[in-house]
Formats: structure tokens, C-alpha cells, sequence
């Protein structure tokens, strides 16, 4: 209770300015943003592993655990090197996302995004109805310019018969993705990252690979149409939801481009 009364002492003797406070909260801010960042990614897990670490160090040199808290101490002081490491993909997404200009850039209005997700939606079904594989990245907040390099620059007005020529099979662009920005059609043929997470489906092909590799990097929609079956998918973030129809894919698309509300997993 001494200590108690001792620190109520303290706290009241202390004088907080409006530098303090502001201070504080962007601190907090900031780590509030990094979790927010982390969760749901194995980098959480990874996060959880490391303050646990920390955790026994401090209770072993409390307890006066010389042997572990040495072994605990050393192991510290990798740590920096092991953050950087661990966690360069979330750190790279994080400098992107407070670095990216590309907010929502769909159109002067909702209206004329909402007339393009329709053709895309129509233009996408088409694909699956012929059994044509395709792969259509869709820019959010983070740029995806870095992958437009990889492709063929189109800088092209979206248009369903566009998108339909590009992927009809034995054309020079069919392969790879075609990336989208706002109602333009940036680059096509373009290379993706591809995901290292070893849980996923042995049916899963490249393209599918792919498309949850760019969402575990960036914010972005990744359309997947299979060339075996013809199932149309969605990845964001990084999770890959199927089999979608026209109806299903149309809403998915409007639900996270134009934020109407919270998305609810559709299909199966």
C-alpha cells in the first residue's frame, strides 16, 4: 500500500504539457498502426515470440537466473538485425502505405467506378465462361508501380473488350497480370510476387499463388480466373475467396473500392 500511496505522490507532483500529451499519442498512434498492420499475419506470431523472449529475460534476471538471463542477453542483442530480417516484408508495406498518394483514385465519381466494376465483372465472367485464365491486379492506397515495371506499359482506358483481347491465349500479353489503376489499364504481362505459404491447396496454380502474393505485400484486389475450371477468385488481403460468379464478384469488388460497408465472405 506504501508503494502505492508513493507512486499517487509522484504522479501528482508531475506536470504534463501539451507537448507531453501530444507525444504520447502519436507514440501510440504509431504502435497502434503497427498492430493493426501485423494482425492476422504470421508477422503477429513472430511479435508474440520475440516479447515473450523479452518477457523471460527480464523475469530471469530478476530472479537472479544468471546462466539464462546471459544466454537471454546475448540473444537480445541480435535483436535489431532479427527485426529488420522477420519483418522486412511489413516494414516495406508500412513505408508504402504511409508514403502511398494513390488514395482511391477510381474515377471523378462512385458512379463512373461503379459503371467500370460492371464491365470488369462482365469482362472477368466472359474469361470464365471460356475457360481463359487471367490475372487482374486492382491498385488501392499502396502503388503497385513497382510490378507495372515488370509488364508491358499499356496506360490504356479500361474497356471490356480490351481486357478480353489481352488474355485470349497465344497473344503476346495473355501471360501474366494486368494491373489496374483507377479506370486505367496500367501495364499487362506483368510478374507478381508469389507467396511462400506452404498451407495453401496443391490445386492452387500460379496465378492463384500470385495473386495472394501481391495482397500479402500491398492492399490491392487480385481477380484469378482458372484456365482449368473456370472458377473465378478474389484475393484481399491475403486471403482468396471462391468460387465467385459475376453477381458475387460485382459486390466483392464494390464492397472493398468503395468502402460501403464491412465485407462479408461470399462463396464458399
Amino acid at each position: 500500500m506504501n508503494w502505492l500511496l508513493g507512486f499517487l505522490r509522484e504522479l501528482t507532483n508531475l506536470q504534463v504539457s501539451i507537448a507531453d500529451i501530444a507525444d504520447i499519442l502519436t507514440v501510440a498512434l504509431l504502435i497502434y498502426a503497427l498492430l493493426v498492420l501485423l494482425r492476422g499475419t504470421r508477422a503477429m506470431q513472430m511479435l508474440w515470440g520475440i516479447v515473450i523472449i523479452l518477457a523471460l529475460y527480464l523475469a530471469a534476471s530478476n530472479l537472479g537466473l544468471i546462466t539464462l538471463s546471459t544466454i537471454l542477453s546475448n540473444l537480445l542483442v541480435f535483436l535489431p538485425i532479427a527485426i529488420i530480417v522477420l519483418f522486412q516484408q511489413e516494414i516495406r508495406r508500412m513505408l508504402t502505405a504511409f508514403g502511398s498518394t494513390a488514395f482511391f483514385p477510381w474515377g471523378r465519381s462512385a458512379e463512373e467506378g461503379s459503371v467500370m466494376v460492371n464491365e470488369l465483372a462482365l469482362a472477368v465472367q466472359a474469361l470464365a465462361s471460356k475457360r481463359i485464365g487471367a490475372l487482374i491486379a486492382i491498385e488501392r492506397r499502396d502503388s503497385l508501380a513497382a510490378w507495372a515495371d515488370t509488364g508491358i506499359s499499356l496506360e490504356a482506358k479500361f474497356s471490356y473488350d480490351l481486357i478480353l483481347n489481352i488474355f485470349i491465349p497465344g497473344t503476346p500479353l495473355h501471360d501474366g497480370a494486368v494491373i489496374l489503376r483507377g479506370e486505367r489499364m496500367v501495364a499487362a504481362s506483368c510478374f507478381l510476387p508469389l507467396t511462400t505459404r506452404h498451407e495453401l491447396s496443391s490445386e492452387l496454380g500460379t496465378r492463384h499463388r500470385a495473386a495472394i502474393g501481391l495482397t500479402e505485400e500491398t492492399d490491392a484486389l487480385v481477380i484469378v480466373v482458372s484456365e482449368e475450371t473456370g472458377t473465378i477468385s478474389l484475393a484481399v488481403a491475403e486471403q482468396l475467396l471462391r468460387p465467385l460468379d459475376e453477381t458475387t464478384l460485382r459486390n466483392a469488388l464494390a464492397e472493398h473500392l468503395f468502402q460501403l460497408h464491412p465485407f462479408e465472405e461470399v462463396g464458399a
